[in-house]
């Protein structure tokens, strides 16, 4: 007979969301992983430039990353509340700008960095698609961090399992749940990364305008609609009328978008290397 192993107690994991206490302040591991997603991205998009055909120069890498970091947390913000949690922050405005306490959605950020580039582009006179290609391969380093920290928080976790890795959360009651924030910092971050990763480096699809952007927004939407139903819904909403949760909701659009974008991408003229 095969040994049964009661399942793992997310609290006997030593996981603490505060990574540095400085008398009152607390400096989360979540805001650490913004932060240090920016950074690393930065350091990656620099590395980029050195190859033939680049769309910009080193030059406009600052002001962009400001741009898009303004525009992450203003769209991750505001998609929040808008689509997730509208009645409290309605009742409560104010709490709109309490960031610390958490609340961000990835497809409001998303909107929030394209509109960013696309601006910056435009005031700077350079190609958004090539802008956007750039970006799009640094990304998923946000997205892996980002997801290592919910995990981190013992928060967003998965639907009721029997598997031998689920896991009980705090506040998800007594039995076991799929770690789904590990499953997106899989997909959503370490494969992803890699796909796009490979593809810039090893090929040419660096020089075709709105490739690398296309696949990007095409796989985190497929990434996202399949976790989706591994992760528990949002208490406030549960699974829409529709039987999708939001977040397959949202990620609709980005597989037809991504789709047509990549299609495209084939029409385009390469850029000169």
């Amino acid at each position: 007979m095969p040994f049964w192993k009661p399942p793992v107690e997310w609290t006997s994991l030593g996981l603490d969301p505060v990574a540095l206490s400085l008398g009152p302040l607390d400096i989360r591991w979540y805001s650490l992983a913004y932060i240090a997603g920016i950074l690393v991205g930065w350091w990656l998009l620099l590395r980029m430039l050195r190859l033939p055909g680049r769309p910009m120069e080193k030059r406009h890498v600052d002001d962009l990353v400001t741009w898009c970091t303004i525009g992450v947390i203003a769209g991750g913000r505001l998609a929040y509340v808008v689509f997730y949690d509208p009645a409290t922050y309605l009742a409560a405005p104010l709490k709109i700008l309490q960031l610390w306490e958490g609340g961000m959605a990835f497809h409001g950020g998303f909107a929030g960095v394209i509109l960013a580039i696309l601006l910056y582009c435009r005031a700077h006179g350079l190609n958004v698609w090539r802008v956007l290609d750039y970006v799009a391969v640094v990304t998923p380093i946000g997205l892996l961090l980002g997801r290592l920290a919910n995990f981190v928080n013992g928060e967003l976790w998965g639907r009721l399992t029997d598997g031998s890795w689920g896991l009980i959360f705090p506040g998800g009651g007594p039995y076991p749940r799929h770690p789904s924030q590990l499953y997106e910092a899989a997909l959503e971050g370490a494969v992803l990364l890699a796909l796009l990763s490979l593809l810039f480096w090893r090929t040419g699809a660096r020089l075709r305008p709105g490739l690398l952007g296309g696949l990007f927004v095409l796989l985190y939407g497929l990434f996202r609609f399949v976790v989706e139903l591994f992760r528990e819904p949002d208490v406030q909403l549960g699974t829409l009328s529709t039987g999708l949760t939001m977040g397959q909701t949202l990620s609709l659009p980005m597989i037809l978008f991504g789709l047509w974008h990549v299609a495209r991408s084939r029409s385009r003229t390469p850029a000169r290397a």
